[in-house]
């Protein structure tokens, strides 16, 4: 009943002003969420609400403002809404039935339509008539006409919406092509200051669910009773999972030929791109004695003493890379002219936003030839564990070995 923002699938409603995109969002939840007005741009900012849709479960629908917005706070509100369109799994344009298709809306269905193979179209104002064009043009896309005042057309429309989500390029789950039914894991948690008061962090829980989910089982253990527990063993686990921070005690006290990797790791690949982090790591082997590193984590957490961002990656990196980098902080990509001045990326797992965010920051610093890596590839080159904690993921083990 709490599943978190980032793990829902993302209905993102855009269009021109006045197009209905508010009014549809009220008769999707059934409830009035956002203001209705006929006045245009009352939409600012994206407003985003959580509900159950059948077969795609929990879901998070997104109002955004008008891509025709005009003026300088315009531009900005546009810019909000093209950011929340990019991280979009099913994109949805809503347009009047009655007017004729604009150049703007074809553009960008035009650029969406290869991205985005969930791509919706939703007619509002169908009483009002039809211009006959702009509803061929939209049967192609898959296309439901609505009057939402009176809800005509809803249903059908959470029905496509179910329909084209199951085409969304969605997250896999943490251990997807890892384990088969009846594998045994062991899940190395620490419970120290960091932890959250009476529970786990959510990439444990997440495995955790996923282990069951996939007919496994798990041991989870912390890493100071690991070693008495694993020789109590008389199965051994297909993988051992820890937390990247105990990577050196893990690894101590299994033996060498036992598959590992750390929970970051894992998330690495669900939330972003592994191989790109990898390529990461291979780059810090070539950095400038003066380089610029911007660490970027992805949630506002209580930062401890020893904090890995803030405190324990700035401290390995300037010993074991370079001593003279400096660090900055942030929760969000800068403008990509500040952007430009850092010499590697390092990110956090990404447990707290969508794969569609990470990817977008990543194609970010592709574009500007920036290096990227994140916490757990990092802590596992420092602990001299590559390429054995890759070696669960054949392509991206195959990289690191590899001259490219």
């Amino acid at each position: 009943m709490n599943t978190p923002l980032a793990e829902r699938a993302k209905i993102v409603l855009f269009g021109l002003r006045n197009a209905g995109k508010s009014s549809l969002m009220n008769a999707l939840m059934a409830q009035d969420v956002s203001i209705v007005s006929p006045t245009a741009g009352t939409t600012t900012d994206p407003v985003t609400r959580t509900f159950e849709l059948g077969s795609l479960g929990p879901v998070a629908i997104t109002d955004t403002a008008g891509l025709d917005d005009v003026g300088e706070l315009g531009s900005q509100r546009v810019e909000k809404s093209l950011e929340r369109l990019r991280q979009s799994d099913i994109p949805v344009l809503v347009t009047r039935a009655d007017t004729p298709l604009t150049d703007a809306e074809r553009r960008m269905v035009d650029q969406l339509v290869t991205t985005k193979p969930a791509l919706t179209v939703v007619l509002t104002h169908a009483d009002a008539g039809y211009d006959q064009p702009k509803y061929d043009w939209a049967r192609a896309l898959g296309v439901v006409a609505v009057e939402n005042p009176v809800r005509r057309g809803i249903e059908e429309l959470r029905v496509l919406l179910e329909k084209k989500g199951a085409k969304a390029d969605r997250e896999d789950s943490p251990l997807e092509g890892l384990v088969t039914e009846g594998d045994f894991l062991i899940l190395v948690t620490p419970v120290d200051l960091a932890a959250p008061k009476g529970r786990l962090i959510l990439p444990q829980v997440e495995t955790i669910r996923d282990t069951l989910d996939r007919d496994c089982a798990c041991l989870v253990v912390k890493e100071r009773e690991l070693f008495s527990f694993y020789r109590l063993l008389n199965k051994r686990p297909k993988l051992v999972i820890c937390d990247s921070q105990a990577f050196a005690k893990v690894a101590a006290d299994i033996p060498g030929d036992q598959p590992l990797t750390s929970f970051s790791i894992l998330f690495g690949r669900k939330k972003g791109d592994l191989g790109r982090y990898v390529r990461g790591v291979k780059a810090l082997a070539t950095l400038p004695a003066d380089a610029k590193i911007l660490v970027l984590e992805s949630c506002a957490h209580h930062q401890q003493a020893d904090d890995i961002g803030t405190v324990k990656i700035p401290r390995l990196f300037r010993q074991l890379v370079q001593p003279r980098a400096e660090f900055h902080h942030t929760r969000q990509l800068p403008p990509e002219r500040q952007l430009a001045e850092f010499s590697m990326v390092i990110n956090c797992a990404g447990c707290m936003v969508s794969r569609n965010a990470v990817l977008e920051r990543l194609d970010v610093l592709e574009r500007l030839n920036i290096p990227v890596l994140n916490y757990g590839l990092f802590l596992a080159w420092v602990n001299g564990l590559l390429p054995r904690a890759l070696e669960p993921f054949p392509e991206e083990y195959s990289l690191y070995n590899s001259g490219s």
